[in-house]
């Protein structure tokens, strides 16, 4: 180590101008030999030394100076102790102008330093993007596509930068898509593909990006996803996924996707990953799809193409990401459309794995989901006494009972409704899972709570009216003493709730013999 302080020593006085080039070359040469037997140590005495000011003016003479300097200084750095010194000398505002050079060997070992350096260092990464850093890197990675090294670590600056707001932003201005694909294109080992997949993953998440990169179906990314999606690369499936579910955003974007296909290359994958696939890849998926299906045109289209009975293969699944994301993707297909409603409301396979999800305890998700998609499926039949029967069959008449009494308001309006369509097209054959279930109690609980909310109680008093013509419910209603609940909400503040509870007071308060059976 004596001969590093000698190194050291001379470096220092080198701003005199009392050495050549070829002893400042020397200098550095020994110091990176210092640092490949014992970086520790030779840190150590860089720090003490206070040398590291000197490399700014190293970094800013002759270019064979400057690329030794960056490419010590991209040695020291990779110790961790040695960044904070790095930052305080100063070297980062002198490093970044250093990758506007056209030498490749400086544009590598500053790039180097410069991620070194700046790594997990938010403060630091907002001002090299402020500084113009994103630009830079996606012109190098444009002029110098072939040159392995140096795109490596442009690669991995633009993946450490990317999760930035500010860096999203600068990103979305550039080509750097176009520069992604072609090194995706060309990619020769895994490494590589999973930091270009992270930037791409990181694009995918930006809506300016993503409208950009879409171009009407246009776009390159656009236009490469098809190849992802039915790649064997598992990441590379992932970005297709999430690329698709990002574009899926806006209806124009989706309308247009399904008109190109995107669908059925969805599904494709999908089936691969069925028996123990990879979630991820399966939840990228089926956001993708679910986000589709909102447009109605495209629930049109995709019913008619068999999307739901396609996508229905994963309803073995036990994994509770991907068992949410179907329920939901599923509840978006049918919303409004009558006909796949009544079909799907008499599958006994999908209703039986309903009530299966409904009485999980461990995933309140998709217990959450699958009592969703139990109610729409009721709402939205064009049948609703076949499927009131199938459900009943499946034993799910329980789970829409517990619905009602969610903690969540829009769960409880949604069971309600569905009950009182139960309950007006098929009373006398469900009022026994009526009973079992307590449904009449539960309404009660509901109608007692102060913190039920004006609506739920308007339409819970709504299914209590349509209960009341059963003789066996509506003594269930007179045992519970719901006289009493519904005389104190004649006075409720909510007018449409207090006309509600008159009315169910008057049918309770009428002869028995003239409700019929």
């Amino acid at each position: 180590m004596e001969s590093l302080e000698l190194h050291l020593k001379r470096l220092k006085l080198g701003d005199e101008d009392t050495e050549g080039e070829d002893e400042i070359l020397e200098s550095l040469g020994g110091v990176l030999q210092a640092l490949a037997e014992d970086k520790h140590k030779a840190s150590t005495l860089l720090a003490e030394g206070e040398i590291l000011p000197a490399f700014g003016r190293l970094l800013q003479s002759t270019p064979a100076c400057a690329v030794k300097a960056a490419q010590v200084l991209a040695e020291i750095a990779k110790n961790e102790e040695m960044k904070t010194p790095c930052i305080n000398a100063g070297l980062i505002p002198i490093l970044v102008p250093l990758l506007n050079s056209t030498n490749q060997e400086l544009l590598l070992h500053t790039g180097r330093a410069i991620g070194r350096i700046c790594y997990d260092n938010n403060d630091l990464q907002e001002q090299l993007v402020a500084a113009g850093v994103i630009d830079s890197l996606v012109r190098i990675l444009s002029n110098y596509p072939d040159d392995e090294a140096l795109v490596r670590v442009n690669l991995l600056a633009l993946s450490n930068l990317a999760d930035l707001d500010t860096a999203k932003e600068a990103l979305s201005k550039t080509k750097v898509a176009e520069q992604l694909v072609h090194q995706l294109r060309q990619v020769n080992h895994h490494e590589k593909v999973e930091i270009i997949l992270e930037v791409l993953q990181t694009l995918a998440e930006n809506d300016e990006s993503m409208q950009q990169l879409f171009a009407e179906g246009r776009g390159v990314i656009y236009q490469s996803v098809g190849m992802w999606l039915a790649s064997k690369h598992t990441q590379l499936q992932l970005t297709g996924a999430l690329a698709i579910a990002n574009f899926a955003r806006n209806d124009g974007n989706c309308v247009r996707m399904v008109q190109l296909g995107v669908v059925h290359q969805l599904l494709d994958l999908l089936e691969q990953h069925v028996e123990s696939g990879d979630v991820s890849v399966q939840h990228a998926a089926l956001s993708a799809l679910r986000n589709l299906a909102i447009p109605v045109a495209n629930k049109i289209q995709m019913l008619e193409e068999g999307v739901g009975k396609r996508i229905q293969m994963l309803l073995r699944s036990e994994m509770p990401p991907v068992q949410f994301k179907l329920l939901g993707t599923l509840r978006m297909l049918i919303d409004g459309q009558a006909e796949a409603a009544e079909e799907m409301g008499q599958d006994p396979t999908l209703l039986n794995r309903l009530a299966q999800w409904c009485g999980s305890k461990d995933h309140a998700g998709v217990c959450g989901e699958a009592n969703r998609l139990l109610a729409s499926l009721l709402r939205h039949s064009r049948s609703p006494q076949e499927v009131v029967k199938a459900i009943q069959e499946a034993q799910g008449v329980k789970h829409l009972v517990s619905m009602a009494t969610s903690e969540h308001v829009i769960m409880q309006n949604e069971a309600l409704i569905a009950l009182a369509i139960a309950s007006a097209i098929s009373l006398e054959n469900i009022k026994e899972a009526f009973k079992e279930a307590q449904l009449v109690q539960n309404i009660h609980k509901l109608l007692q709570s102060e913190s039920t909310g004006p609506e739920v109680k308007y339409n819970a008093i709504g299914l209590l009216c349509s209960l009341l013509s059963s003789a066996e419910l509506r003594e269930e209603a007179e045992e519970d003493q719901l006289t009493s609940t519904l005389e104190a909400l004649c006075g409720h503040s909510n007018d449409n709730v207090a006309k509600q509870a008159l009315m169910a007071l008057q049918i309770l308060n009428e002869e028995p013999s003239l409700l019929g059976p």
